[in-house]
């Protein structure tokens, strides 16, 4: 009986300690799991240019990164832009360097902004002729810039037979729909400027910016989508149609991209090859990303060179100091300054890159990293 007394004691004893413990133990992992679990979600807007690139690095980062999310919602460089003014997104992508009004608004919010590179890219011409399904086209910056103009209204125009020689005969007589961008596009800035260094008549009738009165709309030959994959869906139903885009659209939906001639006025395709023979035939002025507006979106276009692509140029970000933590959270920050760090250097990287893009030369990425640094947590 007493064996059973002192059982019955001490287990009366020993069980506040278990339940002591145990809610220690639970208390303990309850605060442990909210740091751990805790997911910080980062939100990105804007250019669509660089939008396969920008998918590729999200993937590969959150392999790694599991309490990181990042969502990046396309719709333009200027859709970018006014959602970083507004404060509606994290980061910022825009393709040409941000205007100096707009860099003035920017500034407007108390905050200070950053801009600064992110990856190399390339715009091409991608068109839809049955006829030329197995063949590549060639076009002349004359034969180019008679198109968007208008002057040039069929297949077999002269002007075009003659870039063409070899396949001068396959040339359809079907007028030629000009496909263009609807929204404000940092690729039509890219392409609007470069039509503007090939040829005067552009320069002066139409000139360059995200937007443009399109000289084929009035002709009743125009044709408009929204985003890359706006235009890229309207060519591909489109026989007899022509546009500009993205390299990377062009790779993944498998379109038939012309060659262009170049500064040295060899005729080149985009590839790899040929967008790093135009970095470096050229030696590219980043500014201080406090002051972005400053950068010149030409310094990469018709660049010299046999081999050199004419139509490439930065994609970049945009970024806030967070003075005083006006824009990001702590956390936040250390998250963005983290991502961005390692896309600037992992993510330049061979393994990291996306078909049709060129990572950065290390002095550029330099630039990139010296201004990350600068967001304050």
């Amino acid at each position: 009986m007493k064996k059973i007394l002192a059982l019955i004691l001490g287990i009366c004893l020993i069980l506040p300690i278990v339940s002591l413990a145990g809610c220690v133990g639970d208390n303990s992992q309850n605060s442990q799991t909210p740091s751990n679990s805790k997911t910080i979600i980062i939100r990105t807007t804007g250019a669509t240019f660089p939008k396969y690139q920008i998918q590729k690095w999200i993937e590969d980062y959150q392999k790694t990164h599991p309490n990181v999310k990042i969502e990046y919602e396309g719709g333009g460089s200027g859709y970018g832009q006014e959602t970083f003014l507004k404060g509606l997104t994290d980061i910022g992508r825009t393709d040409p360097p941000v205007k100096e009004a707009m860099w003035k608004k920017f500034l407007g919010t108390g905050d200070q902004p950053l801009q600064f590179p992110e990856i190399v890219g390339a715009v091409v011409v991608a068109y839809n002729i049955p006829e030329l399904k197995n063949t590549t086209l060639k076009l002349s910056n004359n034969a180019l810039a008679d198109i968007y103009l208008g002057k040039i209204k069929y297949w077999d125009d002269p002007e075009i037979k003659e870039c063409n020689p070899k396949i001068a005969d396959k040339l359809p007589h079907k007028e030629i729909i000009v496909i263009h961008r609807s929204d404000a596009s940092g690729t039509t800035a890219i392409f609007t400027t470069y039509l503007s260094l090939i040829s005067k008549e552009w320069a002066d009738k139409v000139g360059a910016g995200k937007t443009v009165n399109w000289p084929v709309d009035q002709m009743g030959r125009g044709a408009a989508g929204k985003g890359n994959p706006g235009v890229v869906a309207i060519l591909k139903n489109t026989p007899y149609s022509i546009t500009y885009t993205e390299l990377s659209y062009a790779i993944e939906e498998k379109l038939q991209t012309a060659e262009l001639q170049n500064k040295n006025g060899k005729y080149v395709k985009a590839n790899e090859t040929t967008i790093k023979a135009a970095v470096e035939g050229v030696k590219a002025y980043i500014p201080n990303p406090t002051e972005g507006y400053k950068e010149d979106l030409k310094q990469l276009l018709n660049a010299p060179g046999d081999n050199a692509y004419p139509i490439v140029a930065f994609t970049h970000l945009l970024v806030w100091e967070n003075k005083n933590g006006k824009h990001y959270s702590k956390e936040k920050a250390k998250a963005i300054k983290d991502f961005l760090t390692w896309v600037l250097t992992e993510g330049q990287k061979p393994e990291h890159l996306a078909p049709g893009y060129v990572g950065l030369p290390e002095s550029v990425a330099k630039i990139g990293l010296d201004a990350v640094n600068r967001i304050k947590e």
